[in-house]
């Protein structure tokens, strides 16, 4: 049985570990691969979430071995972060011989190269994102700084060494496939799929929502019959385009009173209702929920349309926004913006929703206008989830690269 390291900086209690990568682990361990997952766990969802996570790993071959993400101070930790990192999979290899590291971009993968150079296991490079680019256009990095630019040119210069040395990659979009292809660093004997973010079909089902259920919930939420829904599903600011959104639900309101704005987040619920209240949204119009991954199918259930606007950028070209494919996979209509990924020509070959081409209130009002006689094709929408986004096709995806790297 092959032994393959996975290392993630995203926390497995968090909810990108839970939706985008124990579901790969498990499929993969089914497929006859061990794992040892090595992630950085934030201390106060490690302490709310980990029994969920072990119940998760519980009958798959996949040995979980969380070590503490440090914070601060910014950089000195990150340092700290690696060191943990390298010596946890030191110590891995040492006690289990290890054939492959997987690793995601950024820490990861810097301990990805270190692995394959030191012990010459097989490196899998998987390009979640264009990691140096995306701290910089997110904000994250301040090219003013000297230091910042410093830290750039040396992870640009990892990156070049990482894509040169891996044994396989694995990128998002086919966006990011022909950028990665066109790099002086890229070997075209190394093998690279193309695997969207996935989702699981079996959870995100609008036709496991029964009737009652989702009456029920609608009063719960102060949703009235002949209300219209307008969803959002995930994180608040950074990428995602809040101020931007809360204008779109003024302008809608002001054409459709009987729309109520949900949004589905995890924190910053206080910013939600700020941004509301400056664009002059009723507060008895605004919605907002947490949600457990598992409630998160009902919630969106009740939309009638769901929104995300996303920072378009030369790094969100390799993104495949996570939340885009559960809205499909329940049938949900998108309205969302052009220079994300593989984002518009999804949605323009399922006929899924519309993309705007920027954030003015022209662009908004001519989507505006166009909702009302506007048809959506459910299970055609979900067909198109199906295609592009399943979680079987990701993880046959993943099984066919494993394959071709371990090969004796």
């Amino acid at each position: 049985m092959k032994k393959v390291l996975f290392i993630s900086y995203d926390g497995m209690t968090d909810p990108l570990g839970q939706s985008q990568v124990l579901p790969y682990l498990q499929g993969l361990s089914k497929a006859g691969y061990c794992f040892y997952l090595l992630s950085c766990e934030k201390p106060a969802a490690y302490l709310q979430n980990k029994k969920l996570v072990q119940q998760q790993l519980a009958g798959f071959n996949i040995e979980w071995h969380p070590v503490m993400y440090t914070k601060n101070p910014p950089v000195l930790s990150t340092l700290k972060d690696v060191r943990k990192l390298k010596q946890k999979a030191r110590q891995l290899h040492q006690q289990h011989q290890l054939d492959m590291v997987h690793t995601r971009p950024g820490i990861p993968a810097l301990v990805g190269l270190w692995m394959k150079q030191r012990y010459g296991i097989k490196f899998l490079h998987d390009i979640r994102e264009f990691y140096a680019d995306s701290r910089v256009e997110g904000g994250i990095w301040n090219m003013a700084n000297p230091l910042y630019r410093l830290i750039y040119k040396y992870f640009k210069q990892q990156e070049n060494k990482q894509l040169a040395s891996c044994d396989g990659i694995v990128c998002l979009t086919y966006a990011a496939e022909n950028i990665i292809k066109a790099l002086p660093a890229y070997k075209p004997a190394t093998p690279l799929q193309v695997i969207p973010c996935s989702v699981d079909m079996n959870l995100f089902d609008a036709s496991l929502v029964d009737d009652t259920t989702q009456q029920q919930l609608k009063k719960q939420l102060g949703i009235a019959p002949g209300d219209i829904v307008l969803s959002y599903l995930g994180s608040i600011g950074g990428w995602y385009l809040t101020p931007q959104m809360l204008r779109f639900c003024k302008l809608l309101l002001d054409a459709q009173p009987a729309v109520k704005f949900l949004f589905i987040t995890p924190q910053q619920h206080e910013q939600v209702h700020a941004l509301a209240a400056q664009f002059g949204i009723p507060a008895q119009q605004l919605i907002i929920q947490r949600a457990s991954r598992t409630e998160i199918p009902a919630l969106l259930s009740v939309s009638t349309w769901s929104v995300f606007f996303i920072k378009p950028c030369y790094s969100k070209l390799s993104s495949s926004p996570t939340k885009h494919g559960e809205l499909m996979a329940m049938g949900i209509p998108v309205i969302t913006n052009s220079g994300v990924g593989d984002v518009q020509a999804i949605v323009q070959k399922y006929q899924s929703g519309f993309v705007l081409d920027d954030f003015t209130d022209a662009a908004f009002l001519q989507v505006i206008n166009q909702l009302p006689a506007a048809v959506f094709n459910q299970q055609q929408i979900r067909q198109g989830a199906k295609e592009v986004y399943a979680l079987d096709k990701a993880i046959d995806k993943y099984k066919h690269l494993y394959q071709s790297m371990l090969a004796e």
